[in-house]
């Protein structure tokens, strides 16, 4: 299908380790928010499980000046939102993990918008990724061809948000309340106090759902 959303940059992906060392490991890969870029949730690398090997990818548009770093759709003006950039985004983002890895488990975390591009890649290509992180974000409203599969599937999702996140409408929280639990394993929390980021607890809780990940593989 035609795109408006170009491709994503290969050379500017932050791997945590070298090529010769990724054969046969599970991958992690990292999707930032609005105005981030690749190093943003790179980050977190340090804090998550050695076992994984871990890349964190550049969202390939910018954002209106003067807006810093990248973003995976608009979220500006009439269409901001729009459910078909974030598929276009997502299809844009498999086309990279594609030509990227050769990993036979796929995981995926990502934060407010790089959350919505996340799932909505679980979506696009259910058998492709083992499961998903979504932190302070949401699942985009709309019907996709393999939500069926998805559902009969249910892979294990990880959702995290702050009660003081006022970033994300409410309509979308309402959604992906209803939604998630329908297509997926769902487990995670809600942290009172936590605007729209990620906490030391949160972070802990994640690390959590990795690590029983791994160990179902």
């Amino acid at each position: 299908m035609p795109h408006d959303t170009p491709p994503l940059d290969p050379t500017v992906v932050q791997w945590s380790v070298r090529p010769e060392d990724r054969a046969g490991r599970p991958l992690l890969v990292l999707l930032h928010g609005y105005g981030a870029d690749e190093h943003d949730l790179f980050a977190l690398a340090p804090y998550l499980p050695d076992a994984l090997v871990v890349a964190s990818v550049r969202a390939p548009l910018s954002p209106p000046f003067p807006a810093p770093g990248f973003s995976w759709y608009p979220i500006e003006g009439l269409d901001g939102r729009d459910p078909r950039h974030v598929t276009e985004s997502a299809s844009r983002f498999i086309e990279w993990v594609d030509a990227a890895t050769d990993a036979t488990t796929v995981g995926l975390l990502g934060f407010s918008q790089g959350a919505a591009v996340a799932l909505q890649a679980v979506r696009l290509e259910p058998e492709r990724f083992a499961f998903a992180i979504n932190l302070s974000g949401y699942a985009t409203p709309g019907d996709l061809p393999h939500d069926e599969a998805l559902a009969q599937l249910r892979p294990p999702v990880f959702w995290g948000r702050g009660t003081r996140d006022d970033v994300i409408p409410s309509f979308l929280v309402a959604h992906t309340t209803e939604w998630l639990p329908e297509h997926a394993d769902l487990s995670g929390r809600v942290y009172d106090g936590l605007t729209h980021s990620v906490s030391e607890q949160e972070l802990a809780d994640v690390r959590t759902f990795l690590e029983k990940q791994l160990e179902s593989l």
